[in-house]
C-alpha cells in the first residue's frame, strides 16, 4: 500500500522513536528525528537502565519490518526465573511451555542498533537539538539552545511524540480543554549495578535465567549481557527502615548486601563506588487521553502510557503501538484523522490494562514469589494448565507469549484469580493439590 509522501517529525530517538521511523520510512515519507540528548552511539551508556525483556509483542513488531533476526543476534533467551530465596538453595521456575522465552537485551546496545538501522533506511537524526514548543494545528516544531533564547521553526505535515514519560509533545497537548492526565509514582526507586564476566568471558550465574532475589518490600534482579556480564537492578523504597535513604556510607552498603544478598555481594563490580555513583531513579505510571490532535500530532509509547517495569512490557507495548498503527495505516490509507482516531481508541484500553498488570506484577515479584501459599497456588495452576492447556492459559503467558490484547489478559487473569481463591479454600489443599477432587472443582468453576 502506498501513501502520499509526508514530511514527518518524530520527537525522541529512543527505541520507540527509532522503530517508528523505520516503519514510516517504508511508505516513502521524509522522516526527521529530533532528540535533546547527544547521539547515544558516541557516549558511554550506563547507570540508569534496566535490561530489556523482549517478548512476543516486540518480536512481532520487529518481524513485520524485517529486522527480527538482526536484533536476535544481540539478545539472550531466558526460559526461566532463577529464585534466590533466603535460607533455600537456588531454584528455577520455567516461564512457559518448552521453547518459550523472554530475551534479555541491553537498552544501550539495542538503541544504537535501531538508530543505525533507521539511518541506513534514510532517516535523518538531529541530536542535541531541543524541542521547546509544538504548534499543534500547524504541526510546527520549535527548537533552540534554551527555552528563553532564539528558536528555529520547522514546518511538518505530522508530528509524533516518542519522547517518553515526561514528553514535551504531551505537555503541550495537556493545555487543551478536556485532556485527561494522571501520573502516579510508586514509593520504590531503582539503582543499576553490574556483575562482571568471569576472566574467560563466561557468565558468573546461569545465563539463560532471569535472576531474582525477592526480599519482601525490596528485591534485586540480574539479567545477562552478551559480554558475560549481568546488568543488575536493586528495587527498594526511597525512605524507611530498609531504603535508599538509610544507606548513607560505604559501610552501610556493604552491611546491607552482606545481610540480604550475601551470595552475590562479592560478585558485584565496584559495589560501594557504583552504589553511590549511579543515580537512584524513580518509576511512574502515566495515563492520558486523547493521544492525538486532529490529523497532525500523535503520542506513541511512554509519552502516551508509561508503566512500571515489572512485567517487562514497556518497550513491548510501545513496539505494539507501532505495529497496530501500521495495520491501521494499511486500513485507511491517507486518511490520517481516521488513522489517529482509530489508533488511540484501539490502544488506550490495552495501555490501561498493561499499567494495571505491571503494578500487580511488582507486588508479585517482590513479595509473593517467596510466599508458600502463592507458590502452591502457582503449582496448582501449572498442573491444571498442563492437563487442560486450552482451558487455562496463565496471565503471564497471555501477556508475554501472545499477541492477544492486554485487556483480554487482564480480564482472564481476574477470572482465574477468583477461581483460585475458591480452590485455595479446599481443606488440606497442600496435601491434595494435584488430586482429581481439585481438578474437578476447577473444571466446575470454569464452567
Amino acid at each position: 500500500m502506498t501513501q502520499s509522501k509526508k514530511n514527518i517529525a518524530i520527537i525522541g530517538s529512543g527505541l520507540v522513536g527509532s522503530l517508528l521511523a523505520i516503519y514510516l520510512k517504508k511508505y516513502g515519507h521524509q522522516i526527521t528525528v529530533f532528540d535533546r540528548r547527544p547521539d547515544i552511539r558516541n557516549i558511554e551508556f550506563s547507570g540508569r537502565s534496566i535490561n530489556l525483556a523482549m517478548s512476543n509483542r516486540g518480536w512481532n513488531a520487529l518481524r513485520a519490518v524485517g529486522i527480527e533476526d538482526e536484533i536476535k543476534e544481540i539478545a539472550i533467551p531466558l526460559d526461566k526465573r532463577a529464585m534466590h530465596v533466603v535460607g533455600k538453595p537456588e531454584y528455577y521456575q520455567k516461564y512457559g511451555k518448552d521453547g518459550e522465552a523472554i530475551w534479555s537485551i541491553s537498552r544501550g546496545v539495542l538503541n544504537k542498533r535501531m538508530i543505525d538501522l533507521a539511518e541506513n533506511n534514510g532517516v535523518e537524526f538531529r541530536f542535541e537539538e531541543k524541542v521547546w514548543d509544538i504548534d499543534l494545528p500547524e504541526a510546527k516544531v520549535y527548537t533552540g539552545d534554551t527555552e528563553k533564547g532564539e528558536w528555529t521553526e520547522y514546518p511538518f505535515d505530522l508530528v509524533f511524540g516518542c519522547d517518553g514519560a515526561f514528553s514535551r509533545v504531551r505537555h503541550k497537548m495537556q493545555r487543551r480543554s478536556r485532556f485527561d492526565y494522571s501520573q502516579d509514582f510508586i514509593d520504590v526507586g531503582y539503582k543499576e549495578l553490574t556483575i562482571p564476566a568471569n576472566n574467560d568471558g563466561t557468565h558468573k550465574l546461569d545465563k539463560n535465567s532471569f535472576h531474582i532475589w525477592p526480599r519482601g518490600k525490596f528485591m534485586f534482579i540480574a539479567m545477562p549481557n552478551l559480554d558475560g556480564s549481568f546488568t543488575c537492578t536493586l528495587f527498594m523504597p526511597f525512605e524507611g527502615e530498609v531504603s535508599f535513604e538509610s544507606i548513607k556510607t560505604k559501610k552501610d552498603a556493604v552491611d546491607f548486601f552482606n545481610t540480604y544478598f550475601p551470595n552475590v555481594k562479592n560478585e558485584i563490580e565496584n559495589l560501594t563506588e557504583d552504589f553511590f555513583k549511579n543515580p537512584t531513579s524513580a518509576m511512574v505510571t502515566m495515563k492520558c487521553y486523547p493521544w492525538t490532535y486532529w490529523d497532525k500530532v500523535a503520542l506513541v509509547g511512554d509519552s502516551a502510557h508509561a508503566v512500571v517495569p515489572f512485567y517487562g512490557q514497556g518497550m513491548n507495548a510501545g513496539f505494539e503501538d507501532i505495529f497496530v498503527l501500521d495495520e491501521i495505516i494499511q486500513e485507511f490509507g491517507d486518511d490520517w484523522e481516521k488513522i489517529f482516531d482509530t489508533y488511540q481508541k484501539r490502544r488506550k484500553p490495552n495501555a490501561d490494562a498493561i499499567a494495571e498488570l505491571s503494578y500487580r506484577n511488582f507486588v508479585e515479584m517482590s513479595s509473593k514469589t517467596a510466599d508458600a501459599n502463592f507458590l502452591l497456588q502457582k503449582k496448582i495452576e501449572k498442573h491444571f494448565s498442563a492437563n487442560h492447556p486450552e482451558k487455562w492459559i496463565p496471565a503471564y503467558s497471555r501477556v508475554t507469549f501472545s499477541e492477544r490484547p492486554y485487556a483480554e489478559a487482564l480480564a482472564a487473569g481476574d477470572a482465574q484469580e477468583s477461581i483460585m481463591k475458591e480452590v485455595m479454600k479446599t481443606p488440606n489443599i497442600e496435601k491434595k493439590w494435584d488430586s482429581e477432587e481439585v481438578e474437578k472443582l476447577m473444571l466446575d468453576l470454569i464452567g
